[in-house]
């Protein structure tokens, strides 16, 4: 690991140390913080020269805060003659922002791309993109990474899989990701065709597929307000379900969310609700299952490093 160097912000510093733990590589010695006007504060107290940097930074909340200090500490490390400087991002804000819906509607997952180039990052590791087409904004080197095998790894170590489990979409735009999962446990799948009326509502419209009398798997990509996964577990559970889980790789949890993710488990709406730590729960709460991708992370920086393949993680 020779050249090597680990950096974070302060976005999801135990994920950072996590990764650091699993590659045996100590996190660099960096101070990120503000000054009395609020304006970021990077500091570098260790040599980068001709080093491979591989910084962790999830934009989360407060987004734009975290971004700002992923796009300095590029910047710091580009003007200290850092050799590659690789940003690991495992929730890529503004993902859902990546098309034109209106006619003068931003793009803004192009924009953010367009800023990370431009402040010097050489190569972009993400994981479960919201849509695929956001890697053709760069121009640089990404690889996008998939929390599907520690997801499914859960399940199936918990019995749940097979002919008696199936596996929900809550979208038609989410059928490749449950057609995915549902291949790993050799379930079949089922859709929910819902309207949605305006942004963060959504109304459950209809179920095709059987889930009568079947363990139910709803996966995503990110909850959000939490609005479409806990109206589908209801909709699948009148529908004769015997259990409902939700899963998704990034708990964003805004507004309502964990209100109503607590109220769905309480009420047996829904059994589990199953995450992974590309964000950092704000609020933990009873049926939260948080997964750690810390490995996967760290296997993809080791391959980077070294020249290995990074499709070859996923091919199985």
């Amino acid at each position: 690991m020779k050249k090597l160097k680990l950096m974070t912000g302060n976005s999801n510093p135990e994920l950072a140390k996590a990764v650091a733990e699993k590659l045996g590589v100590p996190l660099a010695d960096v101070t990120v913080g503000r000054f009395s006007d609020g304006e970021i504060q990077v500091v570098i107290n260790e040599s980068v020269r001709d080093c491979d940097v591989f910084v962790i930074q999830s934009l989360c909340r407060p987004v734009n805060d975290n971004i700002m200090e992923l796009l300095i500490l590029t910047d710091a490390l580009k003007r200290a003659s850092a050799g590659r400087i690789a940003a690991v991002i495992p929730y890529y804000a503004y993902g859902r922002q990546d098309r034109r819906v209106n006619p003068r509607d931003p793009i803004s997952a192009k924009l953010l791309a367009d800023l990370l180039t431009t402040a010097g990052v050489n190569h972009v590791v993400v994981i479960d993109l919201h849509a695929r087409q956001i890697e053709g904004f760069f121009n640089i080197p990404v690889n996008r990474l998939e929390a599907r095998p520690v997801i499914t790894e859960y399940f199936l170590s918990q019995g749940i899989g097979g002919e008696d489990t199936v596996v929900v979409s809550p979208d038609i735009g989410g059928v490749a990701r449950a057609r995915n999962f549902a291949k790993v446990l050799g379930s079949p799948i089922a859709i929910i065709d819902k309207r949605r009326p305006k942004p963060n509502v959504s109304e459950v419209m209809n179920i095709v597929g059987e889930v009568e009398g079947k363990k139910a798997i709803i996966i995503d990509d990110i909850i959000d307000t939490a609005g479409t996964i806990v109206n589908a577990a209801r909709a699948i559970k009148e529908k004769g379900a015997k259990e409902v889980y939700a899963a998704c790789t990034h708990p964003v949890f805004s507004g309502p969310a964990i209100d109503r993710l607590s109220k769905a488990v309480e009420e047996g709406v829904i059994k589990e609700v199953v995450v992974t730590d590309t964000i950092p729960l704000q609020q933990s709460f009873p049926g939260v299952k948080v997964l750690s991708v810390a490995e996967t992370i760290a296997e993809a920086i080791k391959r980077i490093h070294s020249g290995e393949s990074i499709t070859n993680m996923f091919e199985d």
